[in-house]
């Protein structure tokens, strides 16, 4: 039997910094951490079906996969910055410090209006 619960957990460094959160506390960063997941798959699928629609198009578009590329890109950044944020904010809370500020807000949602714009001239410009 191991005697401190921080042995048990990864990432070990972690556990070992400062004392227990109230749970609700953990569980709502956690909360946070899956939602930015569930957003990192819905882009990487949103890029996989473009790049599927361009394959079965009678003529496959340069641009069509960019933008698949684009969004495959930004949901592997997405999902990475989720274990990051979820670590950070972990610790934070662990030390009972200020949260750290949302890094990744900003270029998702910068990001994804840039995906848009361009999604909208491919549309007009070439029909599908």
């Amino acid at each position: 039997m191991v005697d401190d619960p921080g042995e048990q957990r990864w990432p070990k460094r972690l556990y070992r910094e400062g004392s227990e959160p109230d749970p609700r506390f953990t569980m709502a960063n956690e909360r946070t951490f899956l939602a930015w997941i569930r957003t990192a798959m819905a882009l990487m699928a949103g890029g996989v079906g473009i790049e599927a629609l361009n394959a079965v198009a009678e003529q496959p578009s340069a641009l069509r996969t960019a933008l698949a590329a684009l969004l495959l890109v930004t949901g592997v950044v997405c999902s990475a910055g989720a274990f990051t944020r979820w670590v950070v904010t972990e610790r934070a809370l662990r030390r009972d410090t200020a949260l750290p500020a949302p890094r990744m807000a900003p270029v998702l949602g910068y990001g994804l209006a840039a995906l848009g714009i361009i999604a909208c001239v491919l549309l007009l410009t070439t029909g599908v």
